[in-house]
C-alpha cells in the first residue's frame, strides 16, 4: 500500500472520520485490483 495511501487512513481513522475510511478502502480496492489483474 502507497504510504501517502496508509496516512489517509490513519489519519481518517484518527478522526473517526467513517466515510473517509470508506472511500480510502474503496480507492485502494479499485487501484490494487487494477494493478494485480
Amino acid at each position: 500500500m502507497p504510504t501517502w495511501l496508509q496516512n489517509q487512513i490513519k489519519k481518517a481513522f484518527y478522526e473517526k472520520n467513517t466515510n473517509q475510511v470508506k472511500l480510502l478502502n474503496q480507492c485502494w480496492y479499485y487501484y490494487r485490483r487494477k494493478n494485480c489483474s
